[in-house]
C-alpha cells in the first residue's frame, strides 16, 4: 500500500490537499479578524510599531480571507500563495519568532509551516484539481 508506485498514482491530490487545507486556515484567520473588527487589528499592528496600521490592517485581512478562498478554489493560485507566503513571512518575524519555535508559547512552528505550504503552493500551482486549470483549458 506504501509502495512508491501507488502514491505515485496520487500524486496529483498532493496540491489539492494543500490548497484546501492552507487555503482554509488563512480564510477562516481572515474572517476572524474581519468579524473581530478591523480597529483590533489595526491597534495590535500599531502596537508592533507598523506605519498606517489602518491600511495595514485592511490589507492583512483582505489577503487572509481572500488570498485563502482562492488558494481553496484553486484560482490565481500562484498569486494568492505569494501574498499569504508575504503574510506568513512578516507574522513570524514580527510576532512569533521572538517567542521561540512552540506554538504553545505564541511561538512560530505553525507559521513557519503555514509559510512553506504556501512558498510550496507558490512554486509548484494550483495542480490539476483546480479552477486555474479549468481555466487554461
Amino acid at each position: 500500500m506504501l509502495t512508491g508506485a501507488y502514491l505515485r498514482a496520487y500524486a496529483g491530490y498532493a496540491p489539492l490537499v494543500l490548497r484546501i487545507v492552507t487555503g482554509a486556515i488563512f480564510a477562516i484567520h481572515g474572517y476572524q479578524k474581519f468579524s473581530g473588527g478591523l480597529e483590533g487589528v489595526a491597534g495590535f499592528l500599531a502596537s508592533l510599531g507598523f506605519p498606517i496600521p489602518a491600511v495595514f490592517a485592511v490589507i492583512l485581512v483582505t489577503v487572509e480571507l481572500l488570498g485563502g478562498i482562492a488558494l481553496v478554489l484553486g484560482v490565481f493560485t500562484r498569486l494568492a500563495a505569494q501574498l499569504c507566503a508575504i503574510v506568513a513571512a512578516v507574522g513570524l518575524v514580527t510576532v512569533h519568532l521572538p517567542n521561540g519555535f512552540f506554538i504553545s508559547n505564541g511561538g512560530y512552528e505553525f507559521i513557519l509551516l503555514l509559510l512553506s505550504a504556501s512558498i510550496s503552493l507558490a512554486l509548484t500551482g494550483s495542480g490539476r484539481f483546480s479552477l486555474d486549470e479549468m481555466m487554461e483549458r
